[in-house]
């Protein structure tokens, strides 16, 4: 029995083995002795994850039968590939799920209009800005007959807010909002717009730019006369934290990015692209 058990152990590694050799692409491949900017190049793809439902940043184009993933961040995604001399794959995923896939080496960045906290920065290596000429700040949506009777931070005391799980906005409501508020927790910006219309919650932590494009959609909404007490700069690339090799690399494409103005041009075409197509933008 024993000499079984052995035989069977020696089975499994060896199987363990060569599904590690058969995992050592795309993403993965980064682990190899020349890092991951190396693997990168040796795979011939960057590997991005991101929510593909935050237009203009990211969202899905189906016009043409299939299922294409567009937007301002997705050409930052290309361009980035592009510098590198490598092709772009896309992982689509879940906001909340994205900083676990760059730990586990599943993806090599993610890109999905990041905004820089200090909470992000302990576990993630964080790139610097882009997106930097936006100045909406961050806030709430509500129905419109009530937006001047939320004038304050008091004023949402005891009510219901939306937020998308783990994203900026939910750390406002949490460090900003009385204690009373009663927290939902949304995967989905849209999901919390239909809770907003429908009465199930009160208000919608959102940015500021997705708030005033979203009242374009939706005449009866509005946003709240109060603001979070936040200053916007713009969004940041994330990597697995100890990748300084790629974050370097990204930073020097940022600065060409941000000095040719490359990013407020692909989110001014992605709008354009989603309102033909009839997605709301944030």
């Amino acid at each position: 029995m024993k000499k079984i058990i052995v035989i069977a152990a020696a089975a499994a590694l060896t199987l363990m083995t060569l599904a590690g050799c058969q995992k050592n692409s795309g993403a993965d491949s980064a682990q190899t002795a020349g890092g991951r900017i190396d693997g990168i190049k040796s795979a011939g793809k960057l590997v991005m994850g991101t929510a593909p439902d935050f237009a203009p940043w990211e969202f899905k184009d189906v016009s043409s039968g299939t299922t294409e993933y567009v937007g301002s961040d997705i050409e930052l995604g290309k361009y980035i590939a592009q510098q590198l001399g490598v092709e772009l794959e896309i992982k689509p995923m879940e906001f909340s799920a994205i900083q676990q896939a760059l730990s586990s080496g599943t993806i090599d960045i993610g890109i999905s209009g990041f905004a820089y906290t200090e909470q992000r920065a302990e576990t993630l290596g964080l790139s610097d800005r882009y997106n930097v000429g936006s100045k909406a700040g961050q806030g709430l949506l509500v129905l419109k007959d009530q937006a001047s009777d939320y004038n304050s931070a008091e004023s949402f005391a005891g009510k219901k807010i939306a937020a998308q799980n783990a994203s900026l906005q939910q750390t406002l409501v949490q460090e900003q909002l009385p204690d009373n508020v009663e927290m939902q927790m949304v995967t989905q910006v849209t999901d919390g717009v239909m809770m907003l219309t429908t009465g199930k919650v009160d208000a919608v932590a959102v940015s500021g730019d997705n708030g005033e494009s979203l009242v374009k959609t939706y005449p009866d909404l509005a946003m709240a006369e109060f603001k979070f007490d936040y200053s916007s700069d713009g969004n940041v690339v994330a990597v697995k934290k100890g990748d300084d090799e790629l974050l370097s690399e990204i930073n020097k494409i940022l600065a060409e990015v941000n000095e040719k103005g490359l990013y407020e041009e692909w989110k001014t075409d992605a709008k354009a692209l989603a309102d033909s197509l009839g997605i709301e933008t944030h």
